[in-house]
């Protein structure tokens, strides 16, 4: 057996990669006898609001990369990237390549690893909302088919992929690396964050609102449903808005409601700090739907599906989609009780993924 030590290379460009990149980091160095790490940032999320502060935060190392590929549409994103990847990858070759979740930054270090033949592991793999107009949808199914190794949050993503047919020897239910985070982060925000502070914020006296996707902030007809639901809210609602959302209000000619109180993007810390004092969460962010119940809050979800099935049918969260008097009834009901957590895995899924992975590696399987 090869006492050579393992290059694992990991791909992330948007928040919800950085926080996972957040757990698995840290789980990766405490074998660094075994393997070392290579962050690659694609620079699908650039600025220091959506990017640099969340390395700052949550002490991620510093990418030894950073490709500066962003702000096109998908197709010329992915295209960028998959370019950019593969010349990395014929320099550094590593043993592995290592991405989460569903961006076009998953996608094209997909593409780029499977067509140099590297192993590719998938962590957040099994995610289905059934939806194939949705660029995640296609992003995450790809990427699930031409992986090696599929980290799997839950049993009904490890069911979702057992029943499209890949081998179960590929599959490894570990449990969601955001529990991970959230437990470790969550006291610290407790003691750092001063965003409650700064904006004069009372526990429980407020509603937190993220709102980003495409679907519904460049539609304007939808945009404009999920404001007059807004308009609703018995509370206030903060709403940390996305680079997205403030340019299609912006070009659309649209004002938020007088309910709604705009911020500019928060850090982790921050964020984590807003989640878990709001009275409710209304989002249409993968993340945030989890971040949410794992901190037991009730969440309003602003779209018609989730690939997070698990949290609707246990009816922590709930779908609202761009209906207006559904937005504004459910605003209206809330908060309802969150179901016991467990969900997805015991927070340990960090460790579970670094260790199968390298383990993995020395066997040279």
């Amino acid at each position: 057996m090869s006492t050579r030590k393992k290059k694992i290379l990991t791909v992330v460009g948007a928040r919800p990669q950085f926080v996972k990149a957040a757990a698995l980091s840290p789980a990766l160095a405490a074998r660094a006898a075994d393997a070392v790490e290579v962050i690659v940032h694609t620079g699908q999320h650039f600025d220091d609001a959506m990017s640099d502060v969340f390395f700052r935060e949550m002490r991620i190392p510093a990418p030894a990369y950073n490709l500066a590929i962003g702000g096109g549409t998908h197709g010329e994103n992915t295209g960028r990237m998959i370019e950019a990847i593969e010349k990395v990858l014929v320099v550094e070759r590593p043993d592995v390549v290592m991405v989460f979740g569903d961006t076009d930054s998953t996608l094209a270090a997909a593409i780029a690893t499977s067509k140099l033949g590297i192993l590719l592991a998938h962590v957040e793999a099994g995610l289905r909302s059934h939806r194939r107009a949705m660029p995640e949808e296609i992003n995450r199914v790809v990427t699930d088919h031409v992986s090696d190794i599929l980290y799997t949050p839950s049993a009904v993503s490890t069911a979702t992929l057992r029943g499209e047919g890949i081998p179960a020897g590929r599959i490894v239910e570990a449990g969601d690396v955001m529990c991970d985070v959230v437990r470790r982060f969550t006291s610290m925000a407790l003691e750092r964050s001063r965003i409650l502070h700064q904006l004069d914020l009372t526990p429980g006296a407020f509603h937190l609102l993220t709102l980003h996707r495409k679907e519904n902030t460049d539609d304007e007809a939808v945009l404009r449903r999920i404001l007059a639901g807004l308009d609703a809210s018995p509370k206030p609602v903060i709403f940390p808005m996305h680079p997205r959302t403030t340019k299609m209000l912006a070009q659309f000619g649209l004002r938020l409601p007088s309910s709604v109180r705009a911020i500019e993007p928060t850090g982790y810390l921050d964020t984590l700090r807003l989640v878990s004092t709001a009275a409710l969460i209304i989002t249409d962010s993968g993340g945030v739907q989890k971040e949410a119940y794992f901190v037991g809050q009730p969440c309003i979800i602003l779209r018609e599906e989730t690939e997070w099935t698990e949290l609707v049918d246990t009816g922590a969260n709930v779908l609202a989609g761009s209906d207006t008097a559904r937005i504004a009834t459910l605003l209206a009901a809330a908060p309802w009780s969150i179901p016991v957590q467990g969900l997805y895995g015991d927070g340990r899924a960090a460790e579970a993924i670094a260790w199968d992975l390298l383990d993995r590696l020395a066997a040279g399987t």
